[in-house]
């Protein structure tokens, strides 16, 4: 494994639209990974457009991966269906995040780079990443891939690895 980058915070923050799995509804989860890492939020019972907001962290490392996730519906009696699944680049963040330390932002808000929708992430649309008070932010859509309908809503953080208390452990 390369040098460490970071702390990489994903809030997932809602879904819209997604797909029935149920006979009227789903029980959609998230499950995210970043390399060996994974994650999952908790299950929202019966919703299509579930509110998570939950914080899920992993540590950033070098070579820069792709940040993969996946939505299932829950099942009791059989395997969870599939909900369909995207993917965004964490190279604009680390860039961005490179960028914030040559600029030497450290406070306020200042926009460093636009991401637009490509072959390599799912996003919806356009999407910037700033800096606030010191940290690196980018708030994406993803449109969920292989279904009919869906989008998942993302915040990533990404703290400095200069900070002892961001990547200890």
């Amino acid at each position: 494994m390369g040098d460490s980058l970071g702390l990489l915070k994903v809030t997932v923050v809602q879904g819209k639209r997604l797909v029935i799995r149920d006979f009227k509804s789903s029980d959609p989860y998230v499950v995210i990974k970043l390399g060996n890492q994974v994650a999952k939020t908790k299950v929202i019972n019966s919703c299509l457009n579930p509110v998570w907001n939950e914080e899920l962290s992993f540590f950033l490392n070098e070579p820069i991966g792709v940040l993969n996730l996946e939505v299932f519906d829950k099942d009791f009696l059989k395997t969870d269906d599939k909900m369909g699944h995207a993917h965004v680049s964490l190279q604009p963040i680390v860039s961005a995040a490179r960028l914030r330390q040559i600029l030497q932002v450290s406070s306020g808000e200042t926009t460093l780079r636009k991401v637009v929708p490509d072959s390599d992430n799912c996003l919806v649309r356009e999407s910037c990443i700033t800096c606030v008070d010191g940290e690196v932010v980018q708030c994406v859509w993803l449109r969920l891939c292989d279904v009919e309908s869906g989008e998942i809503e993302l915040k990533i953080k990404l703290t400095d690895a200069a900070d002892p208390d961001a990547t200890s452990g």
